[in-house]
């Protein structure tokens, strides 16, 4: 399992507040993580971090993580003092009212609820329905418009409320895990991999902006220009009730992270994956990704430049987009040893076209 160290960080990135624009809290708690162990650690303009090891090599594998997560923009403030918002990214408006939040601003950040109509007042058939987004404000105390604008500004962003917890040695609960959990097996495997003699370059990326259309990989990765790149993201585990898996396929908590076979997988590095678990006797679980392309930094990834070999690992996640999604750290470490073991074995040579030509 994990060390002190990795899971004190686990805890502490997890709670990090960084919706899709304004990932700083985040980038920075990655950045100071993995600065001792790599030969170099910046940040770019975007806000993405890149952890570098061997950085003098001609062969560049990527690993990518976004540490961006859901959540909400201020848009206006009512004369009650109330604070209304729009989405940033994925919201499930079923999930929303009555959720706690965090506004963040310049002065740090300010705690509110998310309200709505209470359920006494709705007409019969109202409380059969969704409430919209535009019919939810955030509640944040205040007594006026005047008292709120002392506080928060139109344009801050809005977190989720810090949950982070262990619900037993192995699962745990948080906000924002899609895809903390994702960048955290990155900077865990950029520690692993800072202990082995390396015969290629890699560059450990924690992405913005996935949530918005994998903007960040898209930067990041031209940058990089690598030959070779992991996205490393959440995948849907269905070992709950409803879900059709014969559509999602069997994918269950703590039996391992999830090696996905789509369009914008290489068959070569997949193999190699696959052989490389199997060589160390790492559990992983087949996938068929239920989308092509589009889904993941993978997508973006894979379509830099003149092309790039890569593959998908998935970390089984139950309630994604909600502000209790669970995963096991059993997924998330067997993720880190067979990325470990792969990288650990490229040589620099490799040939990563279908076929050989």
């Amino acid at each position: 399992m994990f060390g002190k160290e990795s899971l004190k960080f686990l805890e502490r990135f997890m709670n990090c507040a960084s919706p899709s624009g304004f990932e700083v809290e985040a980038a920075k708690c990655f950045r100071d993580y993995l600065a001792p162990v790599c030969d170099e650690v910046r940040g770019d303009v975007m806000g993405n971090s890149i952890a570098v090891l061997n950085p003098q090599a001609k062969f560049r594998v990527m690993l990518a993580g976004h540490y961006d997560e859901i959540g909400f923009q201020i848009v206006y403030i009512s004369d009650e003092g109330l604070l209304y918002f729009r989405p940033n990214g994925g919201i499930d408006k079923l999930n929303i009212p009555a959720s706690e939040v965090d506004v963040l601003t310049p002065k740090g950040r300010i705690p509110g609820v998310v309200g709505k109509k209470p359920i006494h007042l709705l007409k019969a058939a109202e409380r059969d329905q969704a409430v919209e987004l535009s019919d939810m404000w955030i509640d944040i105390g205040a007594e006026s418009r005047a008292e709120a604008e002392k506080l928060v500004s139109i344009g801050d962003p809005v977190a989720m409320r810090a949950n982070f917890k262990m619900l037993n040695n192995h699962r745990f609960i948080s906000k924002g895990t899609d895809d903390k959990i994702g960048a955290f097996v990155v900077a865990e495997t950029m520690r692993a991999l800072a202990k082995r003699k390396l015969k290629v370059g890699v560059y450990g990326v924690g992405t913005v902006q996935e949530e918005v259309g994998l903007r960040g990989a898209h930067a990041s990765a031209f940058g990089v220009a690598p030959d070779v790149g992991f996205a490393i993201d959440v995948g849907f585990a269905t070992d709950i009730p409803d879900i059709p898996k014969k559509m999602l396929g069997d994918i269950r908590l703590g039996a391992g992270p999830e090696l996905n076979r789509s369009c914008d997988n290489n068959p070569v590095l997949g193999e190699l994956v696959r052989k490389a678990a199997k060589a160390h006797k790492i559990p992983y679980q087949e996938a068929a990704a239920h989308r092509a392309t589009g889904g993941t930094d993978t997508a973006t990834i894979q379509l830099t430049r003149a092309g790039v070999a890569t593959a998908l690992v998935s970390i089984p996640n139950r309630y994604m987009h909600s502000m209790v999604e669970m995963c096991d750290l059993r997924d998330a470490e067997a993720a880190v040893k067979i990325l470990t073991e792969t990288i650990a074995s490229l040589t620099g040579k490799e040939n990563f076209i279908p076929g050989g030509k």
